[in-house]
């Protein structure tokens, strides 16, 4: 009786101790990576990965048929908000947007796949319109990450390259002559162009373009 006693008061106090444990975990439980945390849906850039800003263009357009608010520009037919309330002949400037998606291929070159144009903004002059294309791309000069230079040989002729790393990781090649690869050789670093092409919806979205050499 008394070994029997003890046999169920054992296994009453793990039952306990087995209850209590749960509490304890269920009150204490750290939340999952994967659970949905609250904020500003807004801040989420909508880009997939690897697709980027990559140019905008102005250009001067007519209004043609009016459809429900829409009004479809000539002579691409394209279609956007009149938010302006322009009227059929209208000669009008739209910002227009291109998107360009990356994907690097086994050996580490970047496959680039250009969107079609697609007017995201209408003005009325074309001042107006120069106006916000000076803040979508940004001119600027900084110093980059040297990878090297090399020179290739063809039936005695010499060509010379440099590749440099820009800061949103690409690798860049281009061509050079014989006196900056001489120049180059030794460097880490080298002071280049770049272009800014910045999302209209999303400024601190941007895509570094190479457009020369600072030096």
């Amino acid at each position: 009786m008394k070994q029997g006693r003890f046999i169920g008061l054992a296994i009453g106090l793990i039952g306990i101790i087995v209850i209590i444990w749960i509490i304890s975990s269920a009150l204490d439980k750290k939340p999952s990576v994967l659970s949905q945390t609250s904020g500003n849906s807004s801040t989420i850039s909508n880009y997939a990965p690897g697709d980027v800003p990559w140019d905008y263009i102005v250009q001067q357009v007519k209004v043609g048929d009016l459809i429900d608010g829409d009004m479809v520009l000539l002579p691409n037919n394209d279609r956007m908000s009149n938010d302006q309330n322009f009227a059929t002949g209208d000669s009008i400037w739209v910002l227009s947007f291109m998107q360009a998606t990356m994907k690097a291929d086994s050996q580490g070159k970047n496959d680039v796949t250009l969107s079609q144009w697609k007017p995201i903004k209408s003005f009325k002059t074309k001042e107006e319109a120069d106006k916000d294309l000076v803040e979508l791309k940004v001119e600027i000069k900084t110093d980059v990450k040297l990878i090297g230079v090399y020179k290739t040989e063809l039936d005695s002729q010499f060509r010379y390259f440099a590749v440099v790393e820009l800061p949103t990781g690409q690798k860049v090649k281009q061509p050079i002559p014989e006196a900056r690869y001489t120049t180059f050789k030794d460097k880490k670093e080298v002071s280049v162009v770049l272009e800014e092409v910045h999302d209209y919806t999303d400024y601190d979205q941007s895509m570094a373009k190479f457009r020369g050499w600072a030096e």
